[in-house]
């Protein structure tokens, strides 16, 4: 496959709205052709993808581009890609799945030695009684 060009989905949005109104207005392809080619300053075969990959998208929200690519001799192209005259459209969609963010690590870095690095910092004036008489409990084995 041999990449042509490729088209953002908020360009083709607007090539679409263009052709839309144009048309509505009793406009024929040639000249909605012609107005769009004038306006996004496309010509040629530029014109024409643009027009077929905004044709492509009409009614697709999560786009995010459109590849314009063409196969070479004996080519055969993958299954994500269409076929329109000749040339072949890859749309590239927004994943489905929504961000979720890594969860957060308590990381502490420096510090001074022998200072609490974990747990709930204690009092700034010494044990409490309950704290001290905790501390000085005689351990039992179990047997």
């Amino acid at each position: 496959m041999k990449s042509i060009t490729e088209f953002q989905f908020p360009t083709l949005q607007k090539i679409l709205t263009a052709k839309t109104t144009l048309t509505a207005e009793g406009k024929s392809p040639e000249e909605v052709a012609t107005a769009i080619g004038e306006s996004f300053k496309y010509e040629g075969d530029k014109l024409k993808y643009a027009l077929a990959a905004s044709d492509l998208v009409a009614g697709k929200t999560s786009v995010r581009r459109v590849l314009v690519a063409s196969a070479n001799e004996g080519e055969t192209p993958a299954a994500n890609y269409q076929q329109v005259d000749g040339t072949y459209y890859q749309i590239e969609s927004f994943n489905a799945k929504p961000y979720v963010a890594p969860a957060k690590t308590d990381v502490r870095g420096g510090g001074k030695k022998g200072g609490r690095r974990d747990g709930p910092k204690g009092s700034p004036w010494g044990m409490s009684p309950e704290e001290l008489a905790h501390k000085n409990k005689p351990k039992t084995v179990a047997k």
